[in-house]
Formats: structure tokens, C-alpha cells, sequence
């Protein structure tokens, strides 16, 4: 089991953009080298699907890309975001079942941000950063280009600090009943046929 610390949290991101940069391909079929150690099995299945979707979301931004292959791409994003909301959700659940005190402080403050969100905000930035430190040492690029991508890779890398403060004093607060944290979970109605109008109209 995690201590859930926000650096432990990177190291296992980290960990699964290096696995995808292998081959570096979004029909990369992941190995989770964590199978069995439950809170970081989901935290590196969060960033394996937040890493295929970055790349996914590259090839979709090509303008020679053809229709059909485009809406094969938007497809596999739109599933993508589902399954990543659900990830995010079950690991609020986990996080929260574990860290939530049997009451709070009469003055404990409700949170806006459950802490699955602010950890899957880590998520993405680590890809930033992978990603920022490649085009700040890309061989064919000037020194114009390499110069801005450092300055960019820096206030990243500056972000990453503070947010991973940010989640380690949350996610301490809500142990000593200071703040409140709730999952509230997305109902998202696109992908569900007996919600969605375009797709139940389909079914009569």
C-alpha cells in the first residue's frame, strides 16, 4: 500500500511514461509492473492511459490525416476520458476510504477538489515535463527553440513542486479532520445509451 506521498506518486509516473517511451506507440499494450500492489497499480494505469491519449491526441492534430482514421482516433480518445474519469474515481475512492477521519474539526472547510483530481493534474504535468525535455534537447531544433522549451521546462518543473506540496497538505488535512473531500463522481451522459439522445433515438 502507498503512503500516499505525492513523490512516491511521481516515481510511479514516471515509471509508466519510460514503459510507453519504449516503443512509443498508442497501440502499446501496457504490463503494469505493479499488479498486486493495488493504490500504485491504479496510479500507474492513470498515467498509461493519460500517456496513450497524449499521443493519440498528437496524430488526431495531424491535417493530412484522413476521415476515417481521424474518427477512429476521436473515438479512441472519447473512450480513453471515460476510462480515465473512472480511474481517477476509483482511486478518490480508495484514497478517501482510507484517509477520511471518523469526524472533522467544527471549522474543517469543505474542498473544492477531491485529491484524485489534483493527483491526475500530476499526471499530465509529468507528461509535460518528459515531453518539454525532449523538444528542450531535440537535435534538428534551434537554439532559439531549445532556449524557450527550457524556460517553459523550468516553470513545469516549478508547478510540479508546488502541486505536489499542495496534495501532500491536503491530503494530511483531511487526515487531521482540517479539510472535507468528497467524491463526487462525474455522471458523464455522452457515452451512455440511456442517457444520450443521439444514441437512445437510435434504439427505437
Amino acid at each position: 500500500m502507498l503512503n500516499w506521498n505525492s513523490k512516491e506518486m511521481v516515481r510511479v509516473f514516471e515509471r509508466a511514461i519510460d514503459d510507453y517511451h519504449i516503443t512509443d506507440s498508442v497501440d502499446f499494450i501496457p504490463q503494469n509492473p505493479f499488479r498486486g500492489q493495488e493504490t500504485k497499480s491504479v496510479l500507474y494505469d492513470k498515467c498509461m492511459i493519460d500517456t496513450i491519449q497524449w499521443h493519440l491526441e498528437d496524430i488526431i492534430r495531424d491535417p493530412a490525416i484522413k476521415d476515417d482514421y481521424g474518427m477512429e482516433i476521436k473515438r479512441r480518445i472519447d473512450r480513453s476520458n471515460q476510462v480515465r474519469t473512472e480511474t481517477v474515481e476509483k482511486l478518490d475512492d480508495a484514497l478517501l476510504k482510507e484517509i477520511t477521519p471518523k469526524s472533522f474539526l467544527p471549522e474543517a472547510r469543505l474542498n473544492t477538489e477531491s485529491p484524485g483530481w489534483a493527483i491526475d493534474r500530476l499526471s499530465i504535468l509529468c507528461l509535460k515535463i518528459y515531453h518539454m525535455n525532449v523538444e528542450a534537447n531535440r537535435a534538428d531544433a534551434d537554439n532559439q527553440h531549445k532556449t524557450h522549451c527550457l524556460n517553459k521546462l523550468h516553470i513545469l518543473k516549478e508547478q510540479q513542486k508546488d502541486l505536489c506540496l499542495a496534495i501532500d497538505q491536503l491530503i494530511d488535512d483531511i487526515k487531521k479532520g482540517k479539510r472535507i473531500a468528497r467524491v463526487y463522481h462525474q455522471m458523464k451522459m455522452y457515452n451512455d445509451e440511456s442517457l444520450n439522445p443521439v444514441l437512445y433515438a437510435q434504439k427505437k
